[in-house]
């Protein structure tokens, strides 16, 4: 969703569509313009936006966890739990959190819908009693609050090519959370310091390679593969490097390479670009370079 707007009532109602506890006070409807882009990946939303007015404003989230930036000269962003610096981001499961700017600012924003959050986070950590809670509203270090917005800017690239591709959406959208539960304190840092399930292998990798052989195409991503599996993904992590010394991820990297391939040599596909879409790789380039440490020639030569 994409929209140019002066109308303070319906930017305030936009916003709450996607975080329903967010209001913009004292906001001077005589300069005031908002430009606004929006994208929907699963259960997630990647919001960025500038709003130019003299505003104040307030989150609160409700079983969402919203990591947000405020870029301003003149920002300043606080909340009663914690010292917050303006221009860095923060993150919020329920924590009331405010902002105030005078001329203009630009804000990004992660919404995450936090049961499906902590369902993932479970199954990252093969903890099924998780319960998935922010410990700290910034980010653990600042080369961490650098880490993340890196992989915003790579995450809204990639929507604003491919957000209608399923397979491409489903790893972006495990690649931000994994990325947002690294970067800040949560219930999910210290559970990955707990001794990973290990059991599992061989039968387990069996059954996981039989997964990822029957569903490459679709939008499944590591987490999928270990659930069809029975084990949890770092247990499913460590099974595939004891039995095979390869991860979970490069397996099904490979298994998706070797459908492109396959597409290639049939010419199922109007191009190169197309087929690697497809196939869930969203940079043509990337693309080429991972086909051709696979299969010694570029996808070029092998096209029909």
């Amino acid at each position: 969703m994409q929209f140019t707007s002066t109308d303070i009532e319906q930017v305030e109602s936009t916003w709450q569509q996607f975080v329903p506890s967010s209001t913009l006070q004292d906001a001077d409807p005589r300069r005031f313009r908002f430009d606004w882009r929006s994208e929907e990946f699963g259960s997630t939303a990647l919001v960025n936006y500038r709003l130019a007015a003299q505003v104040h404003s307030k989150a609160e989230p409700l079983d969402q966890i919203l990591v947000c930036r405020v870029d301003a000269p003149d920002a300043r962003v606080w909340s009663a739990r914690e010292a917050l610096t303006a221009g860095a981001p923060w993150i919020s499961d329920g924590t009331r959190v405010e902002a105030k700017w005078d001329r203009s600012a630009d804000v990004r924003a992660l919404v995450f819908d936090r049961p499906a959050a902590e369902e993932r986070a479970r199954q990252l950590t093969g903890d099924d009693l998780l319960e998935l809670r922010m410990t700290g509203l910034s980010p653990h270090t600042a080369v961490d609050a650098r880490r993340w917005e890196a992989m915003f800017a790579y995450v809204d690239q990639a929507l604003a090519v491919s957000s209608s591709d399923p397979l491409i959406a489903a790893e972006l959208e495990r690649h931000a959370l994994m990325m947002t539960l690294s970067a800040f304190p949560t219930t999910f840092t210290e559970a990955l310091r707990r001794p990973a399930q290990r059991a599992g292998a061989p039968a387990t990798v069996r059954r996981a390679l039989a997964y990822i052989e029957e569903n490459a195409h679709r939008a499944i991503t590591v987490d999928d593969v270990a659930a069809a599996a029975y084990i949890s993904t770092r247990g499913l992590q460590y099974a595939f490097r004891r039995a095979l010394d390869v991860t979970p991820a490069e397996a099904l990297r490979r298994a998706r390479l070797e459908g492109a391939r396959s597409d290639l040599q049939s010419g199922n596909g109007r191009s190169v670009s197309e087929i690697a879409r497809r196939w869930g790789f969203s940079h043509s380039s990337r693309f080429a370079t991972a086909y051709r440490q696979a299969f010694g020639t570029p996808p070029s030569l092998t096209a029909a």
